[in-house]
């Protein structure tokens, strides 16, 4: 029988993070236990796995505050998109597109900037200076 999947849901980047620091967890112990099986000092391999411990540590709580600010912002931009009515926000983007400047909505297909081939003034005929 197959093994049964989860639903993905809002804890799919925590179960991430989760094997992330898993495997860094895992790498602290590693590392040491490979430097001595090849004649590093007990206190060089020791150092190692502390200074990989702290790493790990601030990585950890790092990654776990911007899981949290994202998810806030998530919820503020979902409760800000329930507050304002359909109809509403479809006219503020139609608004926004219309004040936009004209570079931003061009796309890699229109470029904009000098060059040989953009068609811009030239300086003179093809007579070698001299």
């Amino acid at each position: 029988m197959p093994a049964a999947r989860r639903a993905p849901d809002a804890r799919a980047g925590d179960d991430r993070t989760t094997d992330l620091i898993r495997w860094a967890a895992f790498s602290c112990v590693l590392v040491p236990v490979v430097l001595v099986w090849f004649g590093a000092s007990l206190a060089g391999a020791l150092g190692t796995a502390l200074g990989l411990a702290a790493v790990t540590a601030v990585c950890r709580l790092l990654l776990r505050r911007s899981e949290r600010c994202a998810a806030r912002q998530r919820a503020q931009e979902h409760a800000a998109r329930l507050s304002q009515g359909p109809r509403e926000s479809h006219e503020s983007l139609r608004q926004q597109r219309a004040h936009a400047p004209y570079g931003s909505r061009r796309g890699a297909r229109h470029r904009t900037g000098g060059g040989a081939r953009r068609g811009g003034r030239h300086s003179g005929g093809s007579a070698p200076v001299g």
